[in-house]
């Protein structure tokens, strides 16, 4: 039980680190058209939503996928590895957004009023990285208990790490005025060190298991 408590605060620390929402709240506010309170309330609901439905679909489905394709979870930690690490040195940086997205994209949401399912939602929040982690993760915990648990677990972590996201969308305006630039760019610094981290493991680890099969 121990174990379990832990594997899941790391999986949640993992996911609220990469889905980054401080990043997304600054992002949010400004590529919102009028950001009034029911509208930034409405965003962040709908763009949780699309967080949760997203990753719950990729738990559940994506291992699935991948093996269809002939790509095993070895191959995914490398190149999952290699995204968060490119992800994490953008935010060693300072970069506040850490998938790009298109200027038509932007633009179209701006018109809208609508950002919370694309761009806000995809792929600002929930973006390649997030994709990697959720799969590996959950087959780091197949290894360890049975598929029912490990499912049981990520699910836990995706609606605590959404819920963490939802909070800090709802109040980012107020969010923005305690950190300002300085705390922000101090945040995303010290997540993206994290994210190195989780970054390096998943490299090592898959590189480990690619190299024990030759």
């Amino acid at each position: 039980m121990i174990n379990q408590i832990s594997l899941l605060s790391h999986d949640i620390i993992a996911l609220i680190t990469i889905l980054n929402p401080i990043a997304g709240a600054s992002i949010m506010m400004s590529i919102i058209t009028r950001p009034t309170t029911k509208i930034v309330h409405a965003v962040a609901l709908k763009a949780t939503l699309t967080v949760v439905i997203s990753s719950l679909i990729t738990l559940f489905s994506g291992e699935f996928i991948f093996k269809l394709f002939g790509i095993n979870v070895s191959s995914l930690k490398v190149i999952g590895g290699i995204i968060l690490m490119i992800i994490a040195i953008n935010m060693a940086h300072g970069e506040t957004s850490k998938t790009k997205h298109t200027q038509e994209e932007q633009s179209e949401a701006e018109e809208k009023e609508e950002v919370a399912i694309v761009p806000l939602g995809i792929p600002i929040l929930f973006g390649p990285g997030v994709i990697a982690t959720i799969i590996v993760l959950n087959s780091n915990h197949a290894n360890l208990y049975s598929p029912i648990i490990s499912y049981i677990l990520v699910s836990i972590a995706i609606v605590i790490s959404s819920l963490v996201v939802y909070l800090t969308l709802r109040y980012a305006g107020t969010i923005n005025k305690i950190l300002g630039v300085t705390g922000m760019k101090i945040l995303t610094r010290i997540m993206g060190l994290i994210v190195g981290a989780i970054a390096t493991q998943f490299i090592l680890s898959g590189t480990k298991a690619l190299w024990s099969t030759f």
